[in-house]
């Protein structure tokens, strides 16, 4: 079985939109100007890229992923290469991009969920916010890599889902602080056998 892993620039209060300077957020580009700039505390982003053997987007991150990321190649050398799935209801093939590398268009979290169930490495989910909680409601979110940024956001889109949940336990396996107030923080979600 496969991991899946939810990574996520994150505010105090759990926000995730906008954190790169993404058009139509008030707070827009939070992470950049929330924080002085600290390298070690994205060492992690080069720890996922190394590790991670597929990308798993939503429809909205797809989109707006598809046409920047192929063209850093010294940033993303790892996650253009690998192949690249997308759960969209509405998403056609004519829509991918033709210089990402393959990519596989899921229907279903039902289709996640068979994805996860197959041999390989870890999958990484980038932004995906709607995503991310819709799995979190399934119970298929097996590692939650999270910097979290010493900023309060308000409204915005949330990383966890608000729905009626059953409790899901977390056990804590890396952190660290950054002088800057970025605290990392790895969570691998425990399953009760």
């Amino acid at each position: 079985m496969r991991t899946l892993i939810a990574t996520a620039f994150v505010s105090l209060d759990g926000v995730v939109e906008a954190p790169g300077g993404e058009p139509g957020y008030r707070n827009s580009g939070w992470t950049i100007s929330s924080v002085d700039f600290d390298p070690a505390a994205y060492e992690l982003k080069g720890t996922e890229q190394g590790e991670a053997s597929a990308m798993l987007l939503g429809r909205k991150s797809y989109q707006a992923f598809s046409p920047v990321w192929p063209g850093m190649t010294q940033e993303f050398p790892a996650y253009n290469a690998m192949p690249k799935y997308v759960l969209s209801t509405t998403l056609a093939e004519k829509d991918l991009v033709d210089n990402w590398g393959e990519t596989t268009i899921l229907r279903s979290i039902s289709d996640v969920a068979r994805l996860r169930a197959t041999d390989g490495g870890p999958i990484s989910i980038h932004g995906s916010a709607t995503l991310v909680r819709s799995l979190q409601e399934h119970n298929l979110i097996d590692r939650y890599h999270l910097l979290v940024f010493p900023v309060l956001l308000g409204e915005g889109k949330r990383l966890f889902s608000d729905a009626s949940i059953q409790a899901q336990k977390l056990k804590l396996v890396d952190s660290a602080v950054y002088p800057n107030g970025i605290q990392k923080n790895i969570f691998d979600v425990v399953r009760e056998h």
